[in-house]
């Protein structure tokens, strides 16, 4: 994996970011589901990485999957996020991060029958995200 665009010490992202948002982007938590103020949102604009402000997903390509999480069926950039295997829980998953200051976003996961053009689902904690309506 390449060195992040935006390196900083873990003193200042506690200081850019709250103990949540912190937990989860910087330590990989996952908020609890259908907490997340995106969850269900339809609103257009794109969705920023709340850590470093990098463009990571668009509304066009968000798409209601009722798992409790924001979801995605692909990045607004191929290369917006990084994926790399995760074996934590006793499961194979593959995680999610920001290219730019891989922040941990959640994970995607692929074939599970939602009608996407791409048969993916990036499911995404809204604690690492922002969202910035069109202007």
């Amino acid at each position: 994996m390449t060195s992040p665009k935006v390196a900083l010490t873990d003193d200042e992202w506690r200081r850019k970011l709250t103990a949540e948002e912190f937990a989860v982007l910087r330590r990989g938590g996952t908020e609890p589901p259908n907490t997340g103020e995106y969850t269900d949102t339809t609103t257009e604009g794109v969705y920023e990485c709340r850590a470093c402000g990098a463009e990571l997903f668009r509304s066009t390509e968000k798409f209601p999957s009722h798992c409790g999480w924001p979801s995605f069926f692909d990045p607004a950039d191929s290369d917006a996020v990084i994926l790399r295997p995760d074996d934590s829980l006793g499961m194979r998953r593959t995680e999610v991060l920001c290219a730019a200051c891989h922040s941990h976003l959640g994970h995607v996961f692929t074939g599970e029958g939602y009608p996407t053009p791409t048969d993916q689902r990036y499911c995404i904690n809204s604690i690492c995200l922002r969202l910035v309506p069109p202007s």
